[in-house]
C-alpha cells in the first residue's frame, strides 16, 4: 500500500491549484491527508473551510510519498507560511518529493530550495523579487521537475498534476500524456488511451 501524499493547507490557500492531482492521486488509490500550520480550520481564498488531518509539527517525511505545498496570499505577504518551506527541505533531504506551485514556489526560493534546481514559476521576476539566487536556473515552462521538486505557475495547474503524476509513476509516460491532453487541451483522442489503459 502507498505511503499518504500531504496536502498543505493554510488560511486563503488557492482552491483551483491542487485539485487535479489530489483528485487523480485519490483515484489511484493514494490517501490524501491535509495538513495545517496546527489543528485549527483553515479558509480558502475561495471560502472552503478545511478541517486538517494533521499539523505541521506532527509530519514526517518518512511517513509520506509527497507534499503538495498550493499557493496562497499568505507566501507573499509575511512569514507565516514559511515553516512548510522549511519542512519541504526536510522532506526533499529525505528523498521524498515535494510539489509547489505559485505562490509556494517564492516559498521555495527564500528557502534557497531553487538555487540548484532548474524551476519555474509564475513569470521570473516573482522570484527574482524574493532575491534568491537561483535566477539563471529559471525556465520558462508550463511546471518543472528537478531533484525531486515539482515547480509551476498559477495558470497551470493541469501540467502540475502531469509532473507529478510522472514523478511518482503513478501510470505509465503514454497515459500521463494523453491524461494532460485531455483535461488541458480538451484531445477527444486521449479518451480512447485513458480508457484502454483503464485510468478513467
Amino acid at each position: 500500500m502507498s505511503k499518504p501524499v500531504y496536502l498543505a493547507v493554510y488560511n486563503t490557500l488557492a482552491d483551483w491549484e491542487p485539485g487535479h492531482a489530489t483528485a487523480q492521486l485519490a483515484r489511484a488509490g493514494y490517501e490524501i491527508r491535509t495538513v495545517g500550520p496546527t489543528l485549527e480550520p483553515v479558509t480558502t481564498v475561495g471560502g472552503l473551510r478545511i478541517q486538517p488531518d494533521l499539523a505541521l509539527d506532527d509530519v514526517r517525511p518518512s511517513d509520506a510519498a509527497l507534499l503538495i505545498l498550493p499557493g496562497a496570499d499568505l507566501w507573499d505577504t509575511g512569514d507565516e507560511l514559511a515553516p512548510f518551506a522549511r519542512r519541504a527541505r526536510e522532506f526533499l533531504g529525505a528523498g521524498v518529493p515535494v510539489a509547489a506551485i505559485c505562490g509556494a514556489t517564492a516559498g521555495m526560493a527564500r528557502e534557497g530550495l531553487l538555487d540548484d534546481r532548474d524551476h519555474t514559476s509564475a513569470i521570473s521576476f516573482y522570484l527574482a523579487a524574493t532575491g534568491y539566487g537561483g535566477g539563471e536556473r529559471y525556465v520558462e515552462a508550463d511546471a518543472v521537475t528537478d531533484g525531486g521538486l515539482v515547480t509551476a505557475g498559477p495558470t497551470e495547474p493541469v501540467a502540475f498534476a502531469r509532473e507529478i503524476l510522472r514523478l511518482l509513476k503513478v501510470y505509465d509516460d503514454e497515459a500521463v500524456d494523453a491524461w494532460y491532453r485531455l483535461f488541458h487541451d480538451s484531445d477527444a483522442e486521449a479518451y480512447a488511451v485513458l480508457e484502454k489503459a483503464g485510468v478513467l
